[in-house]
């Protein structure tokens, strides 16, 4: 995973937990736009939520930022 990717979701799951909590639930689709411009980028981070990770559609932040950070 890119430097850049992994910054960007570790400064969502910051965002979102300090919004709502720590029980708060994201998605992959969090850490980019409504619109897909950047469909390289996209698909690395569903590759390591779906594939790598085996990962449900919401997560909590607190544990993907964990699995980013470890």
């Amino acid at each position: 995973m890119t430097p850049n990717l992994k910054d960007k979701i570790i400064e969502v799951c910051d965002k979102k937990i300090a919004q709502k909590g720590t029980n708060v639930g994201i998605s992959f689709y969090a850490f980019f736009k409504n619109k897909n411009d950047n469909p390289e980028l996209l698909m690395e981070a569903a590759t390591w939520w779906i594939k790598t990770h085996q990962l449900d559609h919401f997560e909590k932040a607190v544990k993907i930022k964990e699995l980013i950070e470890n």
